[in-house]
């Protein structure tokens, strides 16, 4: 089975740098977003975009979903006279964006009914990443799709390995979130406690990065973002909030109790004052705001 059109519906942050290097690297690429807004900075980057949902799901080979939230897959999935309702060929949807396992095995199971599949496949490296082609990706689905899916995957990251059945892929995103949401609050009040005992967070910074203490937080969150004062990633705390709910609410529906989790989940909560949805979420890092909500 041969891929050469992709289809990528939403063309935000994420989406528009995954359609972008597609289409550099030789597909065709169809792309569709809610916002007109978003089409100029698509269609300069090699993309052709649609003017409605439909003509990208009924013409695309395969399909790269970047949406904000399960019930937006969901929406395009079961989108009349779309994707359910092809019958020329087996369409792979690729869905980055993160989601919880239960709506992505329901999703798949729909569309293998209907002669498609569905691959969850949630991303790591933020837009630089996606823009680059460098993402890490964290697949789940049946390994037969995978396999077909291999050129747009490899295309996209640095590493996409298979970590198992559908919803596998949501479950160690939501997992390696849940570390990154604590490893920022960790890191910005360890940071903060140096400053106060007279240690500058600068030269912390730099034996930790040498020590057992360093993450990806301490290793380039910090000097990228915090320590440079841009706080522009690319990702925003309210995407991270709404990961740390959904890791918890795995957590309830598996029966195990996660204490610290759910305080790094009150903190995030705490300080949406402070450090708003729509504000960058390495902010929760930041040494040099003290967020009283704490």
């Amino acid at each position: 089975m041969t891929i050469a059109t992709v289809g990528v519906v939403g063309l935000g942050n994420m989406g528009l740098g995954m359609a972008a290097t597609l289409a550099r690297k030789g597909f065709t690429v169809l792309g569709y977003d809610l916002s007109p807004a978003r089409r100029p900075a698509a269609e300069a980057a090699g993309v052709t975009t649609r003017n409605t949902l439909n003509e990208v799901l009924q013409a695309a080979d395969a399909l790269v979903f970047s949406l904000p939230l399960a019930r937006d897959v969901e929406a395009v999935v079961t989108a009349e006279g779309g994707l359910l309702s092809r019958t020329d060929r087996k369409v792979i949807v690729v869905d980055t964006s993160t989601s919880d396992p239960g709506t992505t095995r329901r999703l798949a199971e729909r569309l293998a009914a209907a002669g498609h599949a569905l691959l969850d496949a949630p991303v790591s490296g933020g837009p630089s990443g996606a823009a680059e082609g460098t993402l890490t990706m964290m697949v789940g689905g049946a390994e037969a799709d995978y396999a077909l899916a291999r050129p747009v995957l490899e295309a996209m990251s640095a590493r996409a390995p298979h970590v198992g059945p559908s919803g596998a892929g949501n479950i160690v995103k939501l997992v390696n979130n849940l570390l990154v949401a604590a490893h920022l609050v960790t890191t910005g009040e360890a940071l903060r406690l140096s400053e106060a005992a007279g240690l500058s967070a600068d030269e912390a910074v730099k034996v930790v990065n040498t020590a057992t203490g360093r993450s990806a937080i301490s290793e380039v969150m910090v000097p990228r973002w915090v320590q440079s004062g841009t706080f522009d990633s690319g990702f925003s705390a309210g995407l991270m909030r709404k990961d740390v709910r959904l890791a918890l609410e795995l957590a309830a529906e598996c029966g195990i109790d996660l204490p610290l989790s759910a305080e790094v989940k009150r903190i995030w909560q705490a300080t949406q004052a402070a450090i708003p949805d729509t504000a960058d979420f390495t902010r929760m890092a930041d040494y040099r705001d003290h967020k009283e909500a704490h």
